[in-house]
């Protein structure tokens, strides 16, 4: 089976048109959604730190 760079270039073609492309609206709630996400787990892990160190020197009575 001999490898042909046309035929694969062919298949490449016709498999990438049965690819359904986000509309540029779809793409910008997508991306609005990524940076609240991060922005929210940010605070999240923050408020996390705040308490596991409140804790954690409360504990050994480190000031």
């Amino acid at each position: 089976m001999a490898f042909s760079p046309f035929k694969f270039l062919q298949e490449v073609r016709s498999e990438t048109a049965k690819v359904t492309w986000p509309t540029r609206r779809e793409t910008t709630i997508t991306t609005i959604m990524v940076f609240v996400m991060v922005a929210l787990a940010s605070i999240f892990f923050f408020m996390s730190d705040l308490i596991i160190r409140y804790v954690v020197t409360f504990l050994l009575g480190v000031h």
